[in-house]
């Protein structure tokens, strides 16, 4: 995997935090465990169920030393939304990104968490548009 950085950008790598002075690609020859500097989340933009999680995720890549009670943490915040959410479009990420976790691929699964945020800030309101309810198929404003 290759991945390019722009002068002054951070990666997380194995736990250890780089930044970079110029503009450089940087090509992983094996597994490795990292995360981009423009998708790490802070603390306090972890405001609804699905960025907690990502946030939970995020810490077990970047801090390995942590990683067990990263991975307590994640089961039962996942298994709490597991079944507080009845969106199909959530269930099945949630299903994919346990599958992710669950083969150490934190990257990824990050990727498919920020994928679930617009549907998560329709259900809770935070965007205008509309939102079908898969469980009975009304439409929601």
């Amino acid at each position: 995997m290759k991945v390019s950085l722009r002068p002054g950008e951070r990666i997380f790598i194995n736990g250890a935090v780089l930044r970079v002075d110029r503009k450089v690609s940087v090509e992983f020859l094996n597994d490795v465990t990292f995360l981009l500097e423009n998708h790490v989340m802070q603390a306090e933009a972890a405001t609804t169920p699905l960025r907690q999680l990502y946030f939970i995720v995020q810490t077990m890549a970047i801090d390995p030393s942590s990683l067990a009670l990263s991975r307590e943490l994640y089961e039962k915040s996942h298994k709490l939304l597991m079944a507080a959410f009845s969106n199909l479009e959530i269930l099945d990420g949630l299903l994919a990104v346990a599958k992710l976790v669950e083969d150490s691929r934190y990257y990824e699964a990050l990727k498919a968490l920020r994928g679930l945020f617009a549907a998560e800030d329709m259900i809770l309101g935070r965007q205008q548009g509309r939102f079908i309810d898969n469980n009975d198929k009304r439409e929601v404003a």
